[in-house]
């Protein structure tokens, strides 16, 4: 990668570390799903209008927007609204690797490697290690939605992966006008109308700052640049990047948050970070690929393979140029040949 094209890389995962500090300043403004609705709101307009029509069908739109904005965003933002902080948000939601690679698995046919798996295993005992920091200073209620926002991204990554979108900003865009009404419906219904008002007639610029950072920095920029990125780049080349998100997110959270750094929730740091280094950044054997025989001719002694496999790879190139010979020879010929 070129210096500058390293240096985006980096500031993208900045970006998106220090989101979660953002966020942890944004809900001292709003309540979590209204929160969640007004990001994906100025998100998409007026870039809706811009980026021209969807490149993929509606149903992968619906799908990921449902998965990741109305589902993982909005039990991150009750997750850290309920007292979970925001480095270590940033932290455990790297799990989504894993759930990623286990849907793989049970939805899409892939068969992992022993490193892959032992790299599951390596970030499940950080998760562990991090539940018991986190239970030892706050409520687990906290985290366990966090992991849950962490399980539906693993889910609209697979839809994501079938969308095989071609432009990534179109379809984030896009993607960002689904969970507004839904979001909006469920703060209604759990929140409350007095809630949502009171924090819309309080608005104020650190609140409004929070809500353009959020929508315009970690998901318009973001997504637009990794995107990008990923256009240019391998993936294999990029992914490693966005292991720096928690380091950023952890550093912003105790320098302007007071978030204090346990050894415990350091050492979580160091398994989760590596485990799922091992899971994202280690390809998946493919599955194996089932050979069709194809009836056996009367001259031919051995079942040729089917077209689609090469000739070369089964031996099968003598049967084939032996029937192309007893085609060439005149009928006399053939039937003293049967004799």
């Amino acid at each position: 990668m070129r210096p500058a094209h390293v240096l985006l890389a980096v500031l993208v995962a900045a970006v998106w570390g220090v989101n979660f500090t953002v966020i942890e300043v944004g809900l001292g403004h709003f309540p979590p799903l209204l929160f969640s609705a007004l990001r994906f709101l100025v998100a998409a307009l007026p870039a809706v209008f811009l980026v021209g029509p969807p490149k993929v069908a509606w149903k992968w739109i619906v799908g990921v927007g449902l998965a990741l904005g109305v589902a993982k965003f909005g039990l991150l933002f009750i997750g850290m609204d309920v007292g979970m902080p925001g480095g270590l948000s940033s932290l455990v939601l790297q799990i989504q690797a894993v759930f990623t690679a286990l849907f793989a698995v049970a939805l899409l046919g892939e068969r992992p490697t022993r490193v892959r798996v032992a790299g599951m295993a390596v970030a499940l005992a950080g998760i562990g290690v991090a539940a018991v920091d986190e239970g030892a200073s706050g409520p687990l209620t906290g985290f366990a939605l966090v992991v849950a926002a962490a399980a539906c991204w693993g889910v609209s990554n697979i839809l994501t992966r079938k969308a095989s979108p071609p432009d990534s900003l179109n379809f984030m865009i896009w993607v960002s006008t689904v969970p507004v009404l839904p979001l909006l419906a469920l703060s209604l219904l759990l929140e409350g109308w007095s809630a949502d008002l009171a924090a819309l007639r309080s608005l104020d610029w650190s609140g409004a700052g929070t809500v353009l950072y959020v929508a315009w920095g970690a998901t318009v920029f973001g997504f637009g640049a990794w995107g990008w990125l990923l256009h240019r780049h391998p993936a294999s080349t990029v992914a490693p990047f966005s292991l720096l998100v928690p380091v950023f997110g952890m550093t912003s959270a105790a320098l302007f948050l007071g978030e204090s750094i346990t050894p415990l929730r350091w050492c979580a740091a160091a398994l989760l970070v590596g485990g799922v280094a091992l899971t994202s950044l280690t390809p998946s054997r493919p599955r194996p690929k089932t050979l069709a025989l194809t009836t056996p001719s009367r001259g031919a002694g051995n079942c040729a393979l089917s077209p689609r496999a090469p000739a070369h790879a089964s031996g099968a190139e003598q049967p084939l140029q032996r029937r192309g010979e007893l085609r060439a020879q005149p009928p006399r010929a053939r039937t003293r040949e049967r004799r």
